[in-house]
């Protein structure tokens, strides 16, 4: 067994503990905020586990911040290589992957920028489940570049196809789904709201 550490697993990690640490919570309390357990955020935190995209919603809607927020080093919203009139390399973009589906995300954007962009691409027979509580305080579109999604949200259901677009609403438990044998490639570009 390999001792090297995915540098994405070591991102996540430090993100998780800084701002749970910047909050002062305990373990205890990001789990009960956030529905991840006590053991599960531990191994995370100590680069042990790689979330998967379920926990990284859960997480991220616990803490209030966008799942980009969690895949950037930098707790100050700036990110690596990012910021206005810096050229990220297409081959240079880290690339997150869900070691639980194989759904791969790749940010387009840093947090410091007012959008959230991420280019998704969802293997066959994989299924994304998010609370609603990540979908607070965000207004989101989900752009469909190849494929076929299926994107659930509560009771309803929507099948997109390639340029098929929706601009999601109030916060609603939400599902992305590739239930065919080809897979998906989407957008999500998200922008954050006011706190009322």
């Amino acid at each position: 067994m390999s001792n090297i550490v995915d540098p994405l697993v070591r991102r996540i990690a430090a993100r998780v503990r800084a701002e749970r640490e910047r909050r002062r919570w305990t373990l205890a309390r990001l789990a009960d905020e956030s529905g991840v357990s006590q053991a599960m955020i531990s191994r995370i935190e100590r680069e042990e586990s790689s979330p998967t995209a379920v926990v990284l919603g859960k997480l991220s809607a616990a803490f209030q911040i966008g799942v980009s927020s969690l895949l950037e080093a930098s707790p100050d919203g700036t990110g690596e290589g990012g910021g206005t009139g810096a050229v990220r390399r297409g081959a240079d973009a880290a690339e997150w992957r869900d070691p639980g589906t194989g759904y791969r995300r790749r940010q387009i954007t840093t947090p410091g920028f007012p959008a959230e962009i991420a280019e998704i691409r969802l293997p066959p027979g994989a299924e994304v489940p998010y609370p609603a509580a990540a979908f607070a305080f965000v207004r989101q579109v989900v752009w469909v570049l190849e494929g076929r999604l299926t994107f659930r949200e509560g009771d309803l259901a929507h099948v997109l196809d390639a340029g098929d677009t929706i601009e999601l609403g109030e916060p609603a438990p939400r599902t992305f789904v590739n239930d065919t044998a080809t897979e998906c490639r989407y957008v999500v570009v998200l922008a954050r709201q006011q706190r009322p």
